[in-house]
């Protein structure tokens, strides 16, 4: 199927997609949609940036039909506020006429009691919140009978697992005879998500979409020592001048590696858990904008964050799996774009390099340490991978290069 139109939406839904310049469904949406609309549970497995939201929101205001009295129809589940926010905007353009609750923490209570108080059709947010106004008897999921968790894998890993849980047990398995209809959807599909589709879901239809063949995304490896690491961050950003997003691994991390690419002249924004929601969503404005060519982020910008024209990723530090990797630098090359990736190893990674490439890391070619890598010459390296490799992940020698 190759329109909208043959997909079953219908054309005030097609007009809205429109306003957005979205004419044609992509691969996720047309293997997926005939099913969801249809009412089956459904698991989508598709890459970062494939299209999933729209996969799941374009059914959810199908199946509303604009605002309806009674409380919310519908509930999804995101592990961040960035990623539910995003989705809460998702369907205010799809169909301005529904009423919405966005639900997370970082904020006052005001607004969202307001939104909740006003019998929203869509209730948007995190776990935590989600449960702190359960408990208040604020949110009443009665008659919920469409539910969505994005970013699954991440949802029922650690800490939210038991949330999740907690919440899917109070939302009813039927509505006057109606079954419930939830709707998974995530980049990876870890065990602990498998037993939670057993639990959960009914029958649910599986559609998993490959990352396309030839890839936009250009990712290398360079050796730094610990010392000269954030001299070399700051001259790898100097040379691709771009919009970049570099990942730390620790909130502390991030602050302290923004403040000293200030100092250095760079434009530096922060997206850390320490930070207010208020102070997060200046600092997205000031990236999404371009006043700020630099994002110093932890994790909480790796999973379903939507930013336009990030050119570079640097992986300041190692993630702790090659899922978060693959989240990572799922930031670049989107929709078509080109894009490049940095992972630094410094003498210090070298056992958690090699424990990311046993758990399925990609092979990555080694990057010249003088940093004066044009497309061309990452699309050779790829070439001369294994030695390259072997040095990088075995021998580890982090010596100086004598400058030529």
């Amino acid at each position: 199927m190759n329109s909208f139109l043959e997909l079953g939406v219908s054309a005030r839904t097609q007009e809205a997609l429109r306003r957005e310049q979205i004419t044609e469904p992509n691969a996720v949406q047309s293997q997926c949609l005939p099913d969801i609309m249809a009412g089956h549970d459904v698991v989508i497995q598709a890459p970062t940036g494939s299209g999933k939201t729209l996969a799941f929101a374009i059914p959810l205001v199908e199946k509303l039909k604009g605002h309806q009295n009674g409380g919310p129809r519908t509930l999804l589940i995101a592990p961040t506020r960035e990623l539910a926010s995003q989705i809460d905007s998702v369907i205010g353009y799809l169909d301005p006429q529904l009423r919405r609750a966005l639900l997370m923490g970082g904020v006052g209570y005001g607004s969202q009691l307001t939104a909740l108080h006003s019998s929203p059709d869509v209730v948007t947010g995190c776990p935590g919140r989600i449960l702190d106004l359960i408990a208040r008897r604020e949110l009443i999921l009665k008659n919920v009978g469409y539910m969505v968790l994005d970013e699954a894998d991440e949802m029922f890993d650690q800490g939210f697992a038991h949330d999740v849980e907690k919440i899917l047990s109070m939302i009813p398995a039927s509505i006057n005879g109606t079954a419930r209809q939830t709707v998974l959807a995530s980049a990876t599909m870890p065990q602990w998500v498998q037993r939670m589709i057993e639990r959960h879901l009914v029958n649910p239809m599986r559609f998993s979409v490959e990352p396309q063949a030839e890839t936009m995304l250009e990712h290398g490896v360079l050796q730094v020592t610990s010392a000269t690491k954030v001299d070399a961050l700051s001259n790898l950003l100097k040379q691709h001048r771009t919009s970049a997003i570099v990942f730390h691994k620790t909130k502390w991390g991030a602050r302290k590696l923004a403040h000293e690419l200030t100092t250095r002249g760079h434009a530096t924004a922060e997206l850390q858990g320490n930070l207010s929601q208020n102070a997060r969503d200046h600092e997205m404005r000031e990236f999404r904008s371009g006043r700020a060519e630099v994002l110093v982020a932890t994790n909480v910008a790796a999973r379903g964050l939507d930013v336009s024209q990030v050119g570079l990723v640097v992986n300041y530090e190692l993630p702790d799996t090659p899922q978060w990797l693959t989240h990572r630098v799922g930031r670049t090359a989107r929709n078509g774009q080109a894009g490049k990736a940095v992972t630094f190893l410094t003498e210090k990674d070298g056992d958690q390099w090699r424990k990311l490439r046993r758990l399925g890391a990609p092979a990555l070619p080694a990057l010249d340490s003088e940093l004066l890598i044009s497309t061309g010459e990452w699309k050779e390296l790829e070439g001369k991978l294994s030695a390259e490799e072997h040095m990088v992940t075995r021998k580890m020698s982090f010596r100086p290069r004598r400058r030529r």
